[in-house]
């Protein structure tokens, strides 16, 4: 990436933590010495869990060794859609008849959620229903494509598909062969949806608390819970792990089970409504075809938010961003020039089997 169009002002930080409001300090807070339930992890599962339990006068303590929603929760690409890395067909075929659909159905019911929560809890996160589109890579993944919508519809999801002579209706870009159009996707601002959360925690009676590490978890012979931190232990009757990409000692069976990898995002400065018009007409959410894929959107302050997984391995955010501005061209060539403000990273918790997993481990502490 040229010089020029990283401006010389980027920030290393996410769009969204960048323009979020600004979370109460709750580092330095006097700990318990017991509590009902202790959540050590400060993302979107551990706030929302704090709250959920607070809210029904359960006396629970949340612990985040850095700020509260350091971690993905506001470093993510900013995209809600149902789903996982399998479609609903190979899920019958992993799992069953019965589970699998039930599986997929999951994932439309946390959809649903989240349209649920920022509703109710009256959250300001330019939430934007618009669908997501699909695009084959090469001319072998409109086949795919296929399939995936016709297994789509096996679980009631009614998809689209968009020809080749018909994509620039849905996009500035003539480089992919076909597209799927999948409702049920929006758009957020994932920081304004994580101070939502964290407002109505604290509201709810949540005892939050951030700049403190977990550092082990001991099961006591009458089943309670002790958990060791950096500033002192604290006594529970359950214990809920919701650290994901960032698991460390703490939970050191989890630890085996999770494994860190980064993903990486720039956004851009804030573009003409010309050329956002002819880069993303329909408003959607974009994903490609590729086996590392790119997944991109235009927020609601006109920047073009590109994101994929520049890297496996360690690397600086400049590196990632010149990697990441060089896909961005290919797809939209029409954004040289464009002057890119934020480049951030961070880490996706992946599983051997490429699905997420809620359960207890065999010491009995809750995870997911």
């Amino acid at each position: 990436m040229p010089a020029s169009t990283l401006n010389p002002d980027y920030e290393r930080r996410s769009l969204w933590s960048a323009t979020m409001p600004t979370l109460p300090d709750r580092s330095g807070r006097e700990l318990p010495d017991t509590a009902d339930v202790v959540v050590i992890g400060g993302g979107y599962a551990g706030i929302n869990a704090a709250r959920e339990l607070a809210s029904r006068g359960v006396a629970v303590t949340l612990l985040e060794a850095r700020t509260l929603g350091w971690g993905a929760s506001t470093r993510n690409g900013g995209i809600v859609h149902a789903g996982y890395k399998w479609g609903p067909r190979q899920l019958v075929k992993r799992y069953g008849e019965a589970r699998g659909p039930a599986l997929y159905q999951d994932t439309l019911d946390g959809y649903e959620t989240v349209k649920r929560l920022i509703g109710e809890l009256s959250i300001d996160c330019d939430f934007r229903e618009v669908g997501q589109l699909e695009l084959a890579f090469a001319a072998s993944h409109v086949r795919f494509l296929e399939q995936e919508r016709d297994s789509l519809a096996g679980v009631g999801v009614a998809s689209l598909l968009v020809p080749r002579e018909r994509i620039r209706e849905e996009i500035g870009s003539d480089i992919y062969h076909g597209a799927l159009i999948v409702p049920g996707s929006a758009l957020i601002h994932p920081g304004r949806y994580f101070a939502g959360l964290a407002a109505a925690a604290d509201q709810a009676g949540a005892d939050l608390h951030e700049g403190v590490r977990a550092r082990t978890i001991r099961r006591q012979p009458e089943g309670r819970f002790v958990i060791e931190t950096d500033r002192g232990a604290i006594l529970a009757n359950d214990v809920f792990v919701a650290t994901n990409g960032y698991t460390d000692g703490v939970a050191p069976s989890l630890r085996r089970r999770v494994i860190p990898i980064g993903s990486y995002i720039i956004a851009s400065e804030p573009l003409p409504e010309d050329l956002v018009a002819e880069i993303s007409p329909r408003g959607r959410a974009f994903f490609d075809t590729k086996n590392f894929l790119h997944y991109w959107h235009i927020s609601a302050d006109r920047r073009m938010v590109f994101g994929g997984r520049a890297s496996f391995l360690p690397t600086s955010i400049e590196r990632t961003a010149e990697i990441l501005h060089r896909g961005l061209l290919e797809v939209h060539p029409q954004m040289a020039g464009r002057r890119i403000d934020y480049a951030w990273g961070g880490n996706v918790g992946f599983t051997y089997d490429r699905m997420p997993h809620v359960g207890r481990t065999k010491d009995g502490v809750t995870y997911a």
